[in-house]
């Protein structure tokens, strides 16, 4: 056995990313594009114009031409994760992948980075058993993995701000103890946090977290060394901020101001459905994130994230033996971790911003969740170790059970919810309500499913197979996905506008969002039903 197949062994994170990977490569193809895609990717096409030295000198250099079809809505959306991604899908492309595809399975790379460095930053205050159950309970969401492919947006940040607070802390630890690779974590950890708020304004708010925990390290406030360390970090985050967001380059502080408001705003008036109610994304009841948040989690989070707040703060050390120091630091990190999740969600409840989707804007939160779930099954795990030992000692027996397999035994026990509905709702994972509330099927008319209408691929290749004759197919809305999985057949007309055109024979695409398949050529009769598990997300009607 070679010296580097044995530490992949003793190291399971990287097997389970490995059959992570293995996975993501057969079903790829599988997921439609959503209807965020299209324009965001027309914006990491025309990035490479920002970089162009043959455009710089052209004479007419525009930086608008770098903001892709929809200028005016990507100008102020950092671009730093397509900068990074566009190069790996270009190469998918010339091997024969179409654009969406591979765009897929990118993102899907791209967030197995975070379940890694999940892992990582929970070896901070468990064993490495509870660590590796944290990364695999996370990568078994159905929420997360299916998010992780039709999503460029908020998985990619989720990515680089979990990557960002680990490195920033083990860059300040590396700092404190002058290790010899503080420089290489430095710029590490500058990269991070520069990517990540390249990616959304938000990204300083890790730079803070790190910031107050290099504050409460002893041996760095007062060192003008370590000082000097930390302002070469966030001079070098600045940098790889501005390297990486063009919109910036005309003005800035200013530009970057005027993002950091609009965000903060977000003034969509965007309709949901929650409760049975059509919302606007400005003015939803406080309930309503906290609600998403504890129903499109597997059933085990809840208690077990309410469980890890008592044993987190119980025990934040593995190893009782460890200095005061340590203790010391580990428990300050944890606080930052709590203060993490604490911080945003006030702030979701207290502002009430605009807030739409369920709680993809906010996935970056729920890696401290997740931490806290891995405390959790640590110490059950101890506390199970110990009765196993007692047991075994009252019945005087030699033949113990290992503790691997209690461990392997738990670990599939809780996971078990998530790998079955990711089968289940396959590839629309990212629809999963738990049964808190009785399922997708319980939620749907209820609460918004398919939101993306990521249904139509399959609705109009289902469609296509039918076809031997040109149709014509109206689509309710964002008729442009539905173009890209039309043959020659079969003719896509955008429904609003051309309610006239219509005749005797054409068909209807009509998604559930809001419920609008119940509301749009209603009589007419279903010919393709696209859905799982009881919940229809799109239907194609024949007209009479």
């Amino acid at each position: 056995m070679t010296s580097t197949f044995k530490k992949i062994i003793e190291k399971p994170i990287f097997i389970l990313i490995a059959v992570n990977v293995l996975i993501g490569l057969f079903i790829f193809r599988d997921f439609g594009l959503a209807w965020d895609e299209p324009l965001f990717y027309s914006y990491g096409d025309a990035l490479g114009y920002a970089y162009s030295p043959k455009e710089w000198f052209s004479g007419d250099f525009n930086l608008r031409n770098s903001y892709g079809a929809s200028a005016d809505d990507h100008k102020n959306r950092g671009p730093a994760y397509l900068f990074l991604a566009r190069n790996f899908v270009f190469g998918l492309e010339a091997l024969g992948s179409d654009s969406a595809s591979a765009w897929h399975l990118i993102n899907f790379l791209f967030f197995q980075l975070g379940v890694y460095f999940l892992h990582r930053i929970s070896k901070r205050w468990m064993s490495e058993p509870a660590a590796f159950f944290t990364a695999l309970f996370f990568s078994t969401q159905p929420l997360l993995w299916g998010h992780a492919f039709i999503n460029p947006k908020d998985p990619p940040f989720m990515t680089f701000f979990l990557a960002s607070v680990c490195m920033g802390f083990e860059m300040v630890d590396a700092i404190a103890q002058n290790a010899k690779d503080r420089t290489k974590k430095i710029l590490i950890a500058s990269f991070l946090l520069g990517i990540a708020t390249s990616i959304r304004v938000l990204g300083p708010y890790a730079g803070l977290l790190v910031f107050i925990y290099f504050l409460a390290k002893r041996g760095t406030n007062r060192d003008k060394s370590a000082w000097r360390s930390f302002v070469l970090y966030g001079f070098a985050a600045v940098v790889v901020m501005f390297a990486t967001w063009p919109y910036l380059w005309e003005n800035p502080l200013r530009n970057f101001l005027e993002v950091f408001r609009f965000m903060s705003d977000n003034p969509t008036q965007l309709g949901l459905l929650f409760e049975g109610e059509v919302y606007r994304a400005n003015n939803l009841p406080r309930r309503y994130f906290p609600f998403m948040l504890a129903t499109t989690l597997t059933e085990p989070a809840l208690p077990l994230f309410i469980v890890g707040l008592v044993a987190g703060w119980r025990r934040p050390a593995k190893d009782p033996a460890e200095s005061d120091e340590t203790r010391r630091d580990r428990l300050v990190s944890l606080s930052l971790l709590l203060l993490w999740f604490v911080v945003l969600i006030a702030y979701v409840l207290i502002r009430r911003p605009s807030m739409y989707d369920g709680i993809r804007h906010f996935l970056f939160i729920l890696p401290p969740i997740f931490v806290f779930i891995g405390l959790a099954f640590d110490l059950a795990m101890r506390i199970a170790n110990s009765l196993r030992r007692l047991f075994f000692r009252w019945m005087k027996s030699t033949q113990a059970i290992p503790p691997s397999w209690l461990y392997a035994g738990a670990m599939l026990v809780l996971i078990l919810p998530g790998v079955f509905w990711i089968v289940k709702l396959h590839p629309y994972e990212y629809t999963y309500y738990n049964l808190y509330i009785g399922g997708t099927n319980t939620a749907f008319r209820t609460y918004e499913t398919d939101y993306w209408l990521t249904c139509y691929k399959d609705a109009v290749e289902a469609l296509d197979e039918r076809m031997t004759t040109p149709i014509k197919l109206f689509v309710k809305r964002e008729s442009y996905i539905a173009a890209r999985y039309a043959s020659e057949n079969i003719q896509i007309i955008e429904l609003r506008g051309a309610e006239d055109e219509i005749q005797s024979g054409d068909y209807v695409l009509v998604n559930s969002r809001l419920n609008d398949d119940l509301n749009t050529f209603a009589g007419a009769p279903a010919v393709i039903e696209i859905g799982r598990v009881g919940a229809t997300f799109c239907t194609i009607r024949q007209i009479p």
